[in-house]
């Protein structure tokens, strides 16, 4: 058993939406495919993976570093022997082999994306989705059976006026999700207000809507927003500073009663400890959202899961960013809280399988085995390029 090749692409992301950060008329994606000479039904097991929105395509990190590393690798060292399977952490270690610590950053979003294309590769070979393997080697074969998923939207972009805005949000209540999300920050106060209830017209409840800043507040901004929206009774405030700033988190947290959420812009499990210990986020109301596919893949998230419960956190209060198949099937199979989700954006990488439909906030995942790409057509049809 041997990884026989690897392959990747750098795609467009591009679109015309911005949040309170940066737009994406540039953004970019890197999809990969890691081509086993396992055989299943006539033809090698291939997997695929890619990284979230928001982190720029990683070709040059890919072809200069962590796929040589990985050719270069005796194919012995990276198997599993007691399961007969490519064995994920030994891939890991390979292509962290002289990267010193520290520096969460690109190289994070790259060995991320292989990351998920090994574990779509090892659930194949082992003909189940990923979600019951993940269950069955971690949870003891107890899998949620659906999600619980928000919609992301309320970007920015122009001539988008509120009509639009409650288009928008309308336009997902109708889907099945009951819990939507827009960005705030790149207006005045008065204008996201504005917003803010234009968007509350359309949920009837803001218990219904989370807001979020992409880390765009200084601490003066982060805590005005934050007597200004407390009185909305919103699902949480999100990421209203910079993303290492621990310490404008922990006073936000002193200030604002009602759910925050932050995490998505941390690539590591050591920066989620920090998170933890200084950032005073509080365990019976907070969520947490970090990203595998951004964040060094499953290997390293599952130290972060570990991490969550020393600190006495609930794995329920971690609802990942990316809107993926991957954090999907995560958060089936090891228990997590919930899934985001992008049903307006960022397509075909956003949203779930071809025909799944969101019931009372809840999807359901596909039985084929693998991550389920195959089971979204566009972007299964992406991925053959790779082939």
């Amino acid at each position: 058993m041997r990884i026989v090749a690897i392959r990747e692409k750098t795609v467009s992301l591009a679109s015309s939406i911005a949040n309170a950060y940066i737009d994406f008329s540039r953004m970019t994606c890197s999809i990969v495919a890691v081509e086993t000479d396992v055989i299943r039904e006539g033809r090698p097991v291939v997997g695929f993976g890619f990284h979230s929105n928001g982190r720029y395509g990683q070709g040059a990190l890919l072809r200069e570093r962590f796929i040589p590393r990985l050719m270069k690798a005796a194919p012995e060292s990276l198997v599993d022997r007691e399961r007969d399977n490519i064995d994920p952490f030994a891939v890991w270690k390979t292509m962290m082999t002289n990267e010193k610590p520290g520096g969460h950053g690109e190289r994070s979003v790259a060995v991320g994306a292989l990351d998920m294309a090994v574990w779509d590769a090892v659930a194949k070979i082992e003909g189940k989705p990923l979600y019951r393997l993940l269950a069955d080697r971690y949870r003891g074969g107890e899998a949620d059976d659906s999600v619980w998923v928000y919609a992301a939207g309320g970007y920015y972009y122009p001539g988008k006026d509120l009509g639009k805005l409650q288009d928008e949000m309308r336009s997902y209540l109708d889907m099945g999700y009951n819990v939507v999300k827009m960005k705030i920050g790149a207006v005045p106060l008065k204008e996201d207000l504005a917003r803010i209830e234009a968007v509350l017209r359309v949920t009837g409840d803001g218990g219904r809507l989370a807001v979020d800043a992409n880390g765009r507040f200084d601490i003066a901004a982060a805590l005005a927003y934050a007597d200004a929206l407390r009185g909305y009774g919103l699902f949480w405030y999100e990421e209203a500073g910079d993303p290492l700033d621990f310490a404008l988190q922990a006073v936000l947290a002193e200030r604002y009663d009602p759910p925050l959420a932050t995490g998505e812009n941390l690539f590591s499990h050591q920066d989620a400890r920090n998170l933890l210990r200084y950032g005073g986020m509080r365990p019976d109301r907070d969520y947490l959202q970090f990203d595998c596919a951004l964040s060094y893949g499953l290997v390293d998230y599952l130290r972060t899961l570990d991490i969550m419960a020393q600190e006495g956190w609930s794995a329920r209060r971690l609802v990942p960013h990316g809107g993926h198949q991957m954090s999907l099937n995560i958060a089936a199979g090891l228990r997590l809280g919930g899934n985001e989700s992008y049903p307006g954006v960022f397509q075909p990488f956003g949203g779930f399988a071809d025909g799944l439909e969101v019931r009372d906030g809840r999807v359901g995942l596909p039985d084929a085995p693998g991550i389920g790409i195959e089971s979204k057509s566009a972007l299964y049809a992406l991925m053959r390029e790779l082939l």
